[in-house]
This record gives C-alpha cells, structure tokens and sequence, in this order.
C-alpha cells in the first residue's frame, strides 16, 4: 500500500437522520482511535505466574477527534445542533484505501478559538455510543 495522504482522511456526519451523510467542512487534522477493556482472568493456576486475559470480553470503544478551520456551513450548525440537543447519529470515518467505519458517536466536546491576527478554529471530540461497522475497500489491481 503506498502513503496517503492525511487530508483524505474524512470524517462525515448525516445531516438530516436519512443517511445524507457531509463531510464535516473545514477539518485540517482528523483521528480515529478504537480501545478495548481488557478483562483480567489469572489465578493461581495462570502458567508461570502470567496474567491471563478473557478474550472477546470487555468494552469496546472507539473515538474520533478533528480540529480545523471554523466556517459558517450546513456542518458547523449541524454540528451545534448535535451537540447542544444530545444527539447520537451516525458518522462515517472514511480511512483512504482501507475502508469505512460507520455507527453512531455523541458530540462530547466542541471548543472554537481563535486569535487577534489569526482565522477561528474549532476542534470536536466524539464517543461511539453503540455497535460500530466497517466496510473494507475493494484492493486496487495494480
């Protein structure tokens, strides 16, 4: 697989509830992070005293993060909109020749700043809140 390019990395939210899925405008930097809880089984009998984990218990979570540009579109008030009303819908994180990870996130942070001689930022932060997809790409022939 050959490098990416990171601005191809998008994060898109549906914007009305029906799968009309936007790229979330003026993202500069994005990250997708998923964790799992670990669930720890060992006891006296573990084999040479090693720590024993239960495999496919746990929580499973994952978090998506973005900062850029603030601009005044159908995502921005989306975005407000989702996070001042406690809404949960469905993002889709588009990660370029891998795949789509798709499912619902809550809004947990928004913070916008800006300075004197400078443009507005803003940066969002995003907990899932239930099961997640993925959807592989297709490889390329080459």
């Amino acid at each position: 697989m050959a490098a990416q390019n990171g601005r191809d990395l998008l994060i898109k939210m549906d914007m009305t509830g029906d799968g009309s899925f936007e790229t979330v405008a003026g993202l500069r930097a994005t990250r997708l992070a998923f964790n799992a809880e670990t669930v720890d089984v060992t006891s006296l009998e573990s084999e040479g005293g090693w720590r024993e984990l239960l495999g496919g218990a746990g929580v499973r979570s994952a978090s998506i993060s973005g900062s850029g540009v603030f601009r005044d579109a159908d995502t921005d008030a989306r975005a407000r909109q989702v996070f001042f009303s406690g809404e949960v819908p469905r993002f889709q994180v588009v990660i370029p020749d891998f795949g789509v990870v798709e499912g619902r996130f809550q809004l947990t942070a928004l913070e916008y700043a800006g300075s004197h001689n400078g443009e507005a930022t803003y940066e969002m932060t995003l907990a899932s809140a239930g099961a997640l997809s993925f959807v592989a790409h297709a490889p390329v022939e080459p």
